[in-house]
């Protein structure tokens, strides 16, 4: 079995890498033509409206919903099965066509509660608005790509879904570099580049879904019972499975009164710390929610038990290093990357803050990932959104708090500290309740691993230069530097873990429960 998962995770991770590199490289470009000015402030704060309700409809609630329900019913009645697929596609379609509307029509209002700091500044306020317009029909399209991906991952199709965000970083990219320049408003010309991504991923998926037979014919069968179900289990996970995109929304929310320029500081900063989170915990996620699902169906609470086993100690083999990674080379990571053009010493300065307030919370983040389908594959939402309910109020109150001395910076840590609150209560109960009984050995795993960590940090450190030579390098300089500085890191960790006993077929072998 973990074989066989790690084998899929591995896909997902690799097509995920691929979106992420894309995602890189648009955003590289982006700093690069846009810095961290106020078209770029618009841009971003317009497109994480429709964002926030994609991770809502999208892969989010929507999909944490329907894919333990799918699951079931492929695993009974394919013809079933269908029909539901084709119910929920039409309800879905229908539910954000309406929101859609409502969103062009209200875009002036959406923006004012979303980023209430630009009523004050009616340039600003008009830039996030006209962008807005141009950006909502996008949530339309990437709902039903979601909902679309959730059928080919359930059918063990995980390359398909995966590269799929590749399409947006190549519209971004060439609405950069071929609209920005011929059009009076550079946020409407990224709006437009949004559009068109949304419309060609979600052509992207018929071939695949006609292929498997699961091409949907939109239907609004409002009575049957597993779309009932689906929308039932929908309601609390709403929350839940968007707890960091609330968090985020608090967090623009406050970024709007602050200095030009922190929007985009912290949207930077968090694009660098979702690379981990995106190829390796979305990944992981992705294969570990169908899995759980079918030995759920099938009532086998002992490898339920041993599966959240196995994601668990992948986390704490991939997060922990990456966090500790994230956090010292955030200096090199983005001068490297972004410092040239518009995007200046500065605006690294304090992408870099927030960049290391972000990386405390990497192993949070991802245990979440973990740790919510082991409710979800349940069909227990209740649980996730009482927690996530916890995580929010402790993000609204750290917020509040840190924003006031740490500016951005601030805001960053308080996600951190949410997402450890989220993670940590969902890990509590599922042990509580004794959905989560851990194997033996983990003492000894945990030990290994912080042991091997540290001779990580040991080389970084000592390889690492002042963050004013980082400043002064050319780029040919900077990225020999942090290449040096990855692959060094990178071997410290896998040698020590080879010597200290930790072998990667060690984590391909189904153990057996503790008596």
């Amino acid at each position: 079995m973990s074989s066989k998962l790690l084998k899929s995770t591995a896909i997902v991770s690799a097509m995920t890498l691929i979106s992420r590199v894309s995602g890189l490289i648009r955003d590289v470009v982006m700093a690069s033509v846009l810095g961290s000015s106020g078209v770029s402030d618009a841009f971003f704060v317009a497109f994480r409206i429709p964002n926030f309700l994609r991770r809502i409809f999208g892969e989010g609630a929507f999909s944490q919903a329907f894919v333990p329900v799918f699951t079931e019913l492929t695993e009974r009645n394919t013809c079933e099965a269908r029909q539901f697929v084709n119910s929920c596609a039409g309800l879905l379609a229908l539910i954000t066509f309406v929101l859609t509307i409502l969103g062009v029509v209200f875009s002036a209002e959406l923006v004012a509660f979303y980023a209430p700091g630009y009523k004050d500044d009616p340039a600003q306020m008009a830039a996030t608005v006209d962008a807005l317009r141009y950006m909502f029909p996008y949530l339309f399209c990437i709902s039903l790509v979601a909902m679309s991906a959730g059928v080919l991952n359930t059918l063990n199709r995980f390359a398909i879904p995966a590269v799929t965000p590749v399409i947006l970083n190549v519209c971004l990219i060439l609405a950069l570099w071929l609209l920005v320049p011929i059009m009076d408003s550079a946020a409407r010309a990224l709006a437009i580049g949004v559009l068109v991504a949304g419309i060609v991923q979600l052509l992207f998926q018929v071939p695949s879904l006609y292929k498997e037979g699961y091409l949907p014919t939109l239907a609004f069968d409002r009575k049957n019972p597993s779309v009932q179900k689906v929308f039932g289990l929908m309601l609390p996970a709403l929350f839940s499975v968007s707890v960091a995109q609330v968090n985020m929304f608090v967090n623009t929310v406050l970024a709007s009164f602050l200095v030009t320029g922190s929007v985009s500081w912290l949207y930077y900063s968090d694009r660098l710390m979702e690379f981990p989170v995106g190829v390796f915990g979305i990944a992981l996620a992705s294969v570990v929610l169908p899995s759980l699902s079918k030995e759920h169906v099938s009532g086998s609470a002992d490898s339920f038990s041993e599966l959240m086993d196995w994601a668990l100690r992948w986390v704490i083999l991939i997060a922990v290093p990456a966090a500790f990674a994230l956090y010292l080379l955030a200096i090199p990571l983005l001068s490297t990357i972004f410092l040239r053009n518009a995007f200046t010493v500065h605006d690294v300065q304090m992408s870099a803050l927030a960049l290391e307030a972000f990386s405390i919370g990497i192993c949070g983040f991802i245990f979440v990932k973990v740790l919510a389908p082991g409710f979800f594959a349940r069909q227990d939402t209740k649980t996730p959104m009482k927690i996530a309910v916890v995580s929010v109020l402790v993000n609204v109150v750290m917020s509040y708090i840190l924003v006031k001395t740490m500016q951005h910076t601030g805001l960053a840590l308080s996600v951190s500290i949410a997402a450890w609150v989220n993670a940590g209560l969902l890990f509590l109960v599922l042990l509580w309740r004794g959905v989560y009984k851990p194997l033996q050995g983990w003492f000894w795993f945990l030990f290994r691993v912080a042991l091997a960590v540290m001779a990580m940090s040991v080389v970084l450190i000592n390889l690492g230069h002042g963050a004013e030579a980082w400043y002064q390098w050319g780029l040919s300089q900077r990225v020999w530097q942090l290449v040096l500085l990855v692959v060094s890191g990178v071997v410290s960790y896998v040698v020590t873990l080879l010597v200290l006993g930790i072998r990667p077929h060690q984590l391909l072998i189904k153990p057996k429960l503790k008596s």
